[in-house]
């Protein structure tokens, strides 16, 4: 059976787009990249627009079958409603949205207009949880450790909005800690505590330390910095009745009991892209709101206490 070609407008075309979604796009014969929208960059030879407004209105624009947002959350949840309401499909990067109840409201929109909406948590699309996931079912918990520690200077270079309001600051990467936690783990997670460490100049926390409960008993701690120079650490070591598993290097190697398991290529978006446009054949959606929810609880009930002021 042959499937129609998705025709993609993408907006926003900072580092993660040029990094992974234009690599992905061109890799996938289903997508074609036919029109950007970004007040700061283009792509050679593809139509540019200054925002998603005049990309959808531009000649050629009612043949975009849908759009891929990676703009910074702030302005996610309104930009969302409008490609959902013009009748495209919507992938968003992560986070979904700045606030929980947007991507309430999102979901709702889509489901109304029946179109598919696609909430991305790319450190899930890897061989690697896709093991720790299978080798975790049926088996106890007893305790959880996250260390989350990168160079802002580095991952975000120059990104005010990351520290402003709305920019999730350290729980920008932590949070795909938490999608991976959230994915390869069953049963309940609830934040109890958190103490988060926000510089004299900024608005968002750039070290965290936060404690939850999985199934209300397993202690699960996080450690997450955005000030840690050098090598990135990106590990979560979960001690079962069967084993210690650890998920590091983001979620593409796995070892247990400090054997290696599986190890896989950077092939995170070449599979969303994959999942979208099956979903786009199906007219499904996938709007998985929990990381989300543990950032939005971390905030709600953390303590604050000052940093240094920061500057890039």
């Amino acid at each position: 059976m042959h499937k129609s070609l998705i025709r993609l407008g993408l907006v926003g075309v900072g580092k993660i787009a040029q990094d992974q979604h234009i690599p992905a796009i061109r890799g996938n014969p289903r997508f074609e990249l036919v029109a950007t929208a970004s007040p700061h960059g283009s792509i050679e030879g593809i139509p540019a627009h200054a925002d998603l407004a005049a990309m959808l209105a531009a000649p050629g624009g009612d043949a975009i079958d849908a759009v891929c947002l990676c703009t910074p959350p702030g302005v996610r949840a309104g930009l969302a409603r409008m490609a959902i309401a013009a009748g495209r499909h919507v992938m968003l990067e992560k986070p979904p949205a700045a606030s929980l109840s947007q991507v309430e409201a999102l979901s709702r929109a889509a489901r109304t207009a029946q179109i598919s909406l696609m909430a991305t948590w790319h450190s899930r699309e890897t061989a690697a949880a896709d093991a720790a996931r299978a080798w975790l079912t049926g088996r106890q918990i007893a305790a959880v450790r996250i260390v989350w520690r990168e160079d802002i200077r580095q991952w975000h270079p120059g990104q005010d909005w990351l520290l402003a309001a709305g920019g999730f600051g350290v729980f920008d990467p932590a949070i795909n800690a938490f999608s991976l936690l959230t994915h390869i783990l069953d049963g309940t997670l609830e934040v109890v505590a958190a103490d988060l460490a926000v510089p004299a100049n900024r608005v968002a926390p750039m070290e965290a330390k936060v404690t939850m409960l999985h199934d209300g008993q397993a202690p699960v701690t996080c450690d997450l910095s955005i000030a840690h120079p050098g090598t990135p650490q990106w590990d979560i070591t979960i001690d079962t009745d069967a084993g210690t598993l650890r998920l590091s290097e983001g979620g593409h190697r796995l070892s247990i009991d400090d054997q290696p398991q599986t190890t896989d290529a950077d092939g995170e978006y070449a599979r969303l892209y994959a999942r979208f446009a099956a979903m786009i054949d199906g007219g499904a959606s996938e709007v998985d709101h929990r990381p989300l929810m543990l950032v939005a609880d971390a905030m709600m009930v953390g303590h604050t206490r000052a940093l240094p002021p920061f500057e890039f």
